[in-house]
């Protein structure tokens, strides 16, 4: 997926105006346990946690400017997303109805309802409520956003601009970026900034054991389904891939790893110990493979996308409890 660089630039403008950029940290000590110069992408740090509000502010300039009657618009969502569709929407005057499966996070259908989405729970998991979001969309008229767009991952693709731009300053541009996949707009986002930048950084894709569909799709080249048990990593919880987001992932991939959620457990608990950063289970996703394949990268610069902290109070009591 390619962006000119005025696109890039009407991103930033459309991001910056919303949000300050977030920080890219090195971690001495998680550096030290993971014998490399580790930076962590801080999208935690965005005024909604997460990486995704990058993206819904960008989709919903372009669909304002594009298609001013648009009024009404429907999504799926496990949470980030649902927050970035709800908080775009209000800066254009833009009603939003968000679909979650049943079980899903308390405290992010909290989050978008408090940023006027109209929440509707419907099925047992990702892809059943975005295929009601779709039937809501023929049903009452409504625009439906996706979860995987091009002007989504344009407004993502600056998080990773950021990141790449200000180690190219700091003369450490990492051997490696490892990036948490879900639906794939994260991933296809860095690889449109590690063009956009010049950087020759490696990137590598991560994902749940317990939803392998991304990794399968990556080494039969082909989009596979596969099921999804993950307790822990909902924001990778994908069961049917994306077929433009299997390409792009195939084309641009170095590698594409999986971590259990023992794995993203203990790098939750690492986080908070060396950096006092809360991450969800996605967001702790890239520093668990990281861990995982410590001895791959040993003595190299190694970057992680801290994607989101938007963890259930009694989830995360029960992560630090071990």
């Amino acid at each position: 997926m390619n962006f000119t660089r005025d696109e890039i630039e009407a991103a930033q403008r459309t991001v910056y105006a919303a949000m300050p950029p977030t920080p890219q940290y090195a971690w001495p000590q998680l550096g030290a346990r993971l014998g490399c110069r580790l930076w962590a992408k801080h999208e935690n740090h965005t005024p909604l946690g997460a990486f995704k509000v990058r993206g819904g502010l960008t989709y919903m300039e372009a669909l304002a400017r594009e298609h001013p009657e648009v009024r009404h618009v429907v999504s799926a969502t496990r949470g980030n997303h649902g927050q970035s569709m709800g908080f775009a929407a209000a800066r254009h005057g833009l009603a939003a109805t968000i679909v979650v499966p049943h079980g899903n996070s308390v405290e992010k259908n909290a989050a978008m309802r408090a940023l006027g989405v109209h929440l509707v729970e419907h099925g047992d998991d990702f892809q059943a409520a975005s295929e009601h979001a779709g039937a809501l969309a023929i049903e009452q008229g409504l625009h439906r956003v996706p979860s995987f767009a091009r002007d989504l991952v344009r407004g993502v693709a600056t998080a990773y601009v950021e990141f790449f731009e200000a180690l190219k300053r700091a003369g450490d541009v990492p051997d490696v970026l490892l990036v948490p996949i879900g639906l794939g707009s994260g991933f296809a986002a860095a690889a449109a900034a590690r063009r956009h930048c010049d950087v020759r950084t490696k990137l590598v894709g991560v994902v749940s054991s317990h939803a392998t569909a991304y990794r399968d799709s990556f080494r039969a080249q082909r989009p596979l389904e596969a099921p999804v048990t993950t307790l822990l990593a909902d924001g990778m919880a994908c069961r049917t891939p994306v077929p433009e987001s299997v390409e792009v992932l195939v084309r641009e991939a170095d590698d594409v790893l999986t971590v259990s959620d023992d794995e993203v457990a203990a790098a939750m608990r690492i986080l908070f110990t060396d950096t006092h950063n809360v991450a969800e289970g996605a967001g702790a996703a890239a520093l668990a493979a990281a861990l995982q394949q410590r001895e791959r990268w040993a003595g190299k610069a190694v970057g992680i996308a801290l994607t989101g902290g938007n963890v259930d109070a009694a989830v995360y009591a029960r992560v630090l409890a071990g």
